[in-house]
């Protein structure tokens, strides 16, 4: 999957006690009077904040469940394992004792107790669809305006009186719709949940005149037709099969023949339009623009291919789950400067699938904006590369090579495609042949935490015709060593404006794409996620691998990846030679971080203001979403999934050192004030209440479990 959301972090050092607060390891440095207990945390949370009770704590507790060690953390040592990793007869976490024996060996006529871990994904978690608390439905054909006959008949499933259905919808959530405010009109109509800003007599949808019907400014929609075509495996690929067809020859992929081309766009064949898989109307003629130039009959060289100038930018990476539009908006608004859809699988895009197109959205404030394909087999991917081509609004495509999950890494897709090294080369070579803009990959340090396969890879990708990579780095040889500097030693000096070195220049063979000062040329290439397979998030990046890579990769530009949460670490990071640094998880703790790094300094963000973000993003996603109930059942359940992230930011004003490391767990404080103390909160039923007081009450039966356990409080 794409970094940051596909797999929630293992939290590194820190035992049960928690009474050494600032002094013991992986936990947040919170100033004494700020600290607090578990319980003394829910009781004020529940008291609403009326009586604030006592900040003082003792150093210590005897029974090692004070502060700091959130239940499910602690499971482990209530099975009876100490904080060193052994149990208390001496056995080490993976049943070993310590000589080495297993348990088995030790002690035969016992069995091994199973250990239970708090991390990896909630599978079984109750998932409810949000169709699930919108049963009632008024048929579509009443929503639209003006109503349309119902397609159906007396087949519908969906209600068709009006009356009957105002009678039995739940009443609104707000007085302010947000898209009647936006738009002058609400598409959802009837079926709004606040549809009282905006119904006249007899339910009639109201339309501000003074302001005009606008419509959402957001592009890549799939077509029906085009969906139809994909689904009915009628659209044609042939710039794809001709390279494919070269690549099993074993020779490069060459410019198509001009000929066809040329016959195609003077429109000589009489060619159905929909057999291309243009997204074209069936009848009227073909809309053009313009006389017919050399562009419309010769193929583009890859040095003449369009290029971009992201050297130096913050490159917000592709989220899964997390990453939706709405939180796009959210940290295009504090600074980023290169977005990414979430990760889209090839094969489910080739077949049409809604929910899967959903993902290559693009709203209109993303001016540099890519998307992300994952898929294991050249045919595939570079069909879906020619698909986007011809269909999509977008400035780059990358290719996930660093997800990490099972259900990708075993159908040889993610960082799987590491080790198979012949698809990995047909695949590069053959999107980059098909693709008008540039191409980029995502690669992991390795699959196995000792064996980086990284710095083999780079020299090799600049020759397939990849553009831009980004690295991701792991910890190297297992080692947990923090990036940033220890107490006491000042921070390195910024870079000017965080430029990357001049060395890094644009190779004239690659598909680059930057559009950069004839003083330093530079252009988009591989990024880098710092860590293996095998390693996850349980170790801190290493940045220290990231300058072998920096030189394998030259010319190409690279960027690196990881354990970035301050303005400090892009600071470091940069001075590793990068193009440019990749932020993830740090966005999802604390959005206003592109702020912070280009105006170089802690913003001690107070808790109304984060609430405002919160506010702004469920707007955004009404917008996106829709203002029904899906749709406001939809927006809540990806903000309670941020919420899971959010948690873990620690205010500024609290900590005794700065800055907050992204390895470092908070423990239980209470803030300065009760939104404070709320938005600190590891319960997912504290996350709801902050739902409730964006979106309203939620549904009679609603139940939610974040997507990864260590998320997961109760």
């Amino acid at each position: 999957m794409a970094e940051g959301a596909t797999e929630a972090p293992a939290e590194s050092g820190g035992g049960g006690d928690s009474g050494a607060g600032a002094l013991e390891r992986g936990v947040a440095p919170i100033k004494p009077q700020y600290l607090t207990t578990k319980e003394r945390f829910h009781e004020f949370l529940e008291a609403k904040g009326q009586e604030k009770p006592s900040q003082e704590t003792e150093a210590g507790d005897p029974g090692g469940n004070d502060l700091g060690e959130p239940e499910a953390k602690r499971i482990r040592l209530e099975d009876g394992q100490t904080g060193d990793g052994r149990t208390e007869d001496g056995q080490t976490e993976d049943g070993r004792t310590e000589d080495g024996r297993t348990e088995e060996a030790a002690e035969p006529g016992e069995q091994p107790q199973a250990q239970k871990r708090a991390r990896g994904q909630n599978k079984g978690r109750p998932h409810v669809k949000p169709t699930h608390y919108d049963k009632d439905r008024l048929c579509p054909s009443l929503v639209q305006e003006p109503a349309t006959q119902c397609a159906f008949g007396a087949r519908c499933r969906f209600l068709h009186d009006v009356g009957r259905y105002l009678a039995a919808k739940p009443a609104d959530l707000g007085p302010r719709c947000v898209l009647f405010e936006t738009f002058g009109r609400c598409p959802a109509g009837v079926t709004c949940r606040f549809a009282g800003a905006h119904l006249g007599p007899g339910g009639r949808n109201l339309v501000r005149q003074e302001q005009g019907v606008q419509a959402p400014p957001v592009r890549n929609g799939l077509d029906k037709a085009l969906q139809q075509q994909l689904r009915k495996r009628q659209v044609r690929f042939e710039r794809a099969e001709q390279a494919l067809r070269q690549l099993s020859r074993g020779q490069l992929p060459g410019p198509p023949s001009a000929v066809p081309e040329a016959t195609e766009a003077e429109g000589a064949p009489a060619q159905d339009p929909q057999e291309l898989g243009t997204v074209a109307p069936a009848s009227g003629p073909v809309q053009t623009c313009g006389a017919l130039t050399d562009e419309d009959i010769v193929r583009l060289r890859p040095c003449e291919k369009r290029r971009l100038d992201i050297s130096g930018k913050l490159y917000l990476a592709p989220l899964t789950t997390c990453g939706n539009l709405p939180f796009r908006r959210v940290c295009k608004r504090f600074g980023a400067d290169v977005t990414c859809g979430e990760m889209a699988v090839c094969t489910n895009l080739l077949q049409g699938q809604t929910s899967e197109w959903a993902l290559l959205r693009r709203h209109q404030c993303e001016d540099i904006f890519g998307v992300q394909l994952e898929g294991a087999f050249p045919d595939t991917m570079t069909k879906c590369a020619e698909l986007l081509n011809r269909t999509v609004d977008v400035d780059f495509v990358d290719i996930n090579v660093g997800c990490p999950i099972d259900l990708v890494y075993k159908k040889g897709g993610g960082c799987a495609l590491m080790q198979r090294s012949g698809k990995f080369q047909q695949i590069v070579r053959g999107m980059s042949q098909v693709l008008d803009v540039p191409l980029t990959v995502k690669l992991r340090t390795g699959v196995q935490e000792r064996t980086p396969l990284a710095h083999r890879l780079l020299p090799e990708l600049r020759t397939w015709g990849a553009a831009l990579v980004t690295v991701g780095l792991g910890a190297a040889g297992g080692g947990d060593a923090p990036m940033a500097p220890s107490h006491g030693v000042s921070p390195p000096a910024p870079p000017p404006s965080l430029c990357p070195p001049a060395r890094l220049s644009v190779c004239p063979s690659l598909c680059l794409s930057a559009r950069l000062p004839p003083s330093l040329t530079s252009a988009p290439g591989p990024q880098l996620h710092g860590r293996s397979r095998e390693q996850r998030y349980t170790k801190l990046a290493d940045w220290r691998y990231i300058e072998q890579c920096v030189a394998a990769a030259s010319p190409m530009p690279l960027f690196g990846n990881g354990d970035i949460l301050s303005y400090e670490d892009a600071n470091r990071a940069m001075q590793t030679g990068v193009a440019g640094v990749m932020i993830a998880r740090g966005a999802l703790l604390k959005p206003w971080l592109f702020t912070e790094i280009k105006e170089q300094r802690h913003w001690d963000i107070s808790a109304s203001e984060r609430l405002d973000i919160l506010r702004d993003f469920t707007h955004y996603g009404l917008e996106h979403w829709g203002s029904d109930t899906q749709g406001v059942e939809r927006t809540r359940r990806f903000l309670l999934e941020w919420l899971s992230f959010l948690c873990r930011y620690v205010p500024v004003g609290l900590l005794e050192r700065l800055p907050q490391r992204l390895n470092e767990r908070p423990p239980y404080f209470l803030g300065r004030d009760y939104l404070e103390t709320l938005l600190a909160s590891q319960r997912a039923a504290d996350w709801i209440r902050i739902s409730e007081m964006l979106l309203g009450p939620v549904p009679r039966d609603f139940v939610f479990l974040p997507k990864h356990k260590a998320n997961a409080y109760k």
